[in-house]
C-alpha cells in the first residue's frame, strides 16, 4: 500500500527549513567570519588542490620568490608568487597571489598555505581588502621581504595552524629542510 503525502507534515518540514534559513541569514557575516567563511574556505582549497603538484603551480605561473621564511612564532615556508597579480590592485578568494609550500626532509615541497598579496600603491580603495571577512595586514616598507608597501594574509587551508587560520605564522611549519 502506498502512502500518501502529508501536506501537513511538508507544509511544516517547509517551515522549518525556511526558519533554519532565516537564522543563518541573521546570524551571517558574523557566523560566517566566527567560522572562519568555511565555505568559501571550501571553495578556494578546491581551487588550489591542484597545486600539491608544484610543477602544476609553476605552470601555472606561479615562481619562487626566494627564501623559506621562519619566525619565533613558526614557520612561514617557501612562497611560489604569481607575480603578475601582486600589482593588479585585485584580491581573488579563488586565486591567491601566493602558494606557501613546506620544504620535506630528503627533498619536495607540501602545500601549506595560501596568501593573498596586493602592493598597496595598487589598492584604489579606501578599506583594506579582505578575504573571508579577514582583513588583510598592511606591512610597510622596509620590510624583511624587500616589498614596497603591501597588504597580506595568509590562510592555512592545508596545515592546521594551532594560533588559527588567518595567523601570519606556524608553529607546525618548519625550514628546517629547506636547501
Amino acid at each position: 500500500m502506498q502512502q500518501r503525502p502529508n501536506p501537513r507534515a511538508n507544509l511544516a518540514r517547509l517551515a522549518a527549513a525556511a526558519s533554519a534559513a532565516l537564522l543563518a541569514l541573521s546570524l551571517g557575516s558574523s557566523a560566517m567570519a566566527a567560522a572562519g567563511g568555511q565555505a568559501s574556505v571550501a571553495a578556494t582549497r578546491a581551487a588550489t588542490a591542484a597545486y600539491h603538484d608544484l610543477a602544476t603551480a609553476e605552470a601555472a605561473g606561479y615562481g619562487l620568490f626566494p627564501g623559506c621564511f621562519a619566525h619565533a612564532e613558526g614557520g612561514m615556508g617557501v612562497h611560489y608568487v604569481d607575480f603578475s597579480s601582486v600589482a593588479d590592485g585585485k584580491i581573488d578568494p579563488l586565486k591567491p597571489e601566493a602558494l606557501v609550500y613546506e620544504p620535506l626532509r630528503g627533498g619536495g615541497m607540501r602545500l601549506v598555505a595560501v596568501e593573498w598579496v596586493v602592493i598597496a600603491s595598487s589598492w584604489t580603495s579606501a578599506e583594506p581588502p579582505s578575504v573571508f571577512g579577514q582583513p588583510l595586514e598592511y606591512v610597510d616598507s622596509p620590510n624583511e621581504f624587500g616589498l614596497p608597501p603591501f597588504y597580506e594574509l595568509h590562510a592555512w587551508i592545508w596545515q592546521p595552524n594551532p594560533l588559527g587560520m588567518f595567523h601570519e605564522w606556524n608553529p607546525a611549519v618548519t625550514c628546517a629542510y629547506a636547501g
